[in-house]
């Protein structure tokens, strides 16, 4: 038994020795000047609190040993929230637009390689490996697509490297890559109405063109339903100043209503005003709009309910709105009972002063959370508050 007992013993030690990524506690600077200092390259987890993927990456890859052992002895590691802080900055900076997106940065603050999404075990540390190859990096990739590769296997890696973040390169990329494909698969299409994102996209010209090869594998009423989203989204870029921050309404308008009804249009334009100005973080704008955006909610999805109250609940003030939030929120519960949703109601309840029902809902928050494997500190910090 006393042999037994050790053994154990032993065992949980071993087991307490075995990590996965180290994560740095401190500012960018630091990090940045840390990592020049040991002549390493800087990891960065951009993540967002809501996304899903992240909180994968964060149980099932980010604890593994063989993970940690690889990241904490090649890199600087750090975990950065996009939306918080400094993050916002960093966000711009290297233009992060999809999370998880995986950065690996140098000493002097510049990105030498980036992926993003949920990899698995074995890819993560691959492309870790990746980015201290200087042959291998984005860079590199780049510079030898601009030497005229035009291998298809190099050029769809490639496009889906930067397709999210330099949608004007990953155009070319694209249109060199469909140029030799004579025949679409199911994962063709979906690159080509990725990197379609405009009207004057040369992709656009192929979506067009390649129609019957498309609507064999997507319904044509998809197919209709995505080139009116692209001939909008085009519209509303031409429609507003980014320097001046405002919007020609008139020009908006005109154009779209060649190809959409004049309700239509205005929701449409009014929707973009409301996302501009919680961008912008002009907070009574947004607040106004969404108010009367959602003056009925009957066919809005639980999904977007949720997005809305949570955006009043971080950014809204105004206790009659909040309230209307509440009730938002509530709705959303109703049409599908979900952690994430559970967690918005108990902080507005708990915003406008309802301990009580705040109360409630965090606990069943809570529960939902466990049951399906979901990270609950924030909600459980709530509930020790309340």
């Amino acid at each position: 038994m006393k042999k037994l007992a050790i053994f154990s013993s032993l065992f949980i030690s071993a087991l307490a020795l075995a990590q996965g990524i180290k994560f740095e506690d401190s500012n960018f600077s630091a990090i940045l000047a840390k990592a020049k200092k040991e002549n390493k390259l800087v990891f960065i987890d951009a993540y967002a609190s809501w996304c899903g993927p992240c909180k994968l990456m964060v149980k099932n890859i980010f604890p593994l040993q063989t993970v940690g052992d690889f990241y904490n002895s090649h890199f600087i590691n750090a975990k950065i929230d996009m939306e918080k802080g400094e993050g916002i900055g960093l966000a711009k900076k290297y233009n992060v637009k999809a999370f998880p997106t995986y950065l690996f940065i140098n000493g002097d603050g510049e990105e030498v390689h980036r992926t993003l999404g949920y990899v698995e075990e074995k890819d993560f540390i691959q492309f870790a490996k990746d980015a201290e190859d200087p042959s291998k990096r984005l860079t590199a990739l780049k510079q030898k697509f601009e030497n005229g590769e035009k291998d298809p296997e190099f050029l769809k890696n490639l496009a889906e490297l930067t397709i999210y973040n330099d949608s004007e390169f990953a155009g070319k990329v694209l249109d060199r890559y469909f140029q030799q494909k004579t025949e679409l698969d199911k994962e063709d299409v979906q690159m080509l109405l990725s990197g379609t994102q405009s009207t004057e996209s040369p992709l656009y010209k192929i979506f067009q063109s390649r129609k019957p090869e498309i609507i064999k594998i997507f319904p044509e009423d998809r197919y209709g339903k995505f080139d009116k989203n692209v001939k909008v989204n085009t519209v509303l870029k031409k429609s507003y100043n980014a320097d001046t921050k405002s919007w020609n309404d008139n020009y908006f308008l005109t154009e779209s209503q060649k190809f959409l009804t004049k309700d239509e249009a205005e929701k449409i334009l009014k929707r973009a005003k409301a996302s501009r100005a919680l961008k912008d973080k002009d907070i009574p704008t947004y607040e106004k709009l969404a108010l009367e955006l959602y003056k009925d909610t009957s066919a809005t999805s639980s999904e977007e309910l949720n997005s809305l109250a949570w955006n009043f609940f971080e950014n809204v003030n105004n206790k009659t709105s909040l309230e209307k939030a509440v009730a938002w929120a509530q709705e959303s519960v109703k049409k599908d009972t979900n952690y994430a949703n559970t967690d918005t109601l108990a902080n507005l309840y708990n915003k406008i002063g309802d301990k009580k029902n705040a109360k409630i809902w965090a606990e069943k928050s809570v529960q939902l959370a466990k049951s399906t494997g979901q990270d609950s500190t924030d909600t459980e910090k709530l509930l020790k508050s309340l």
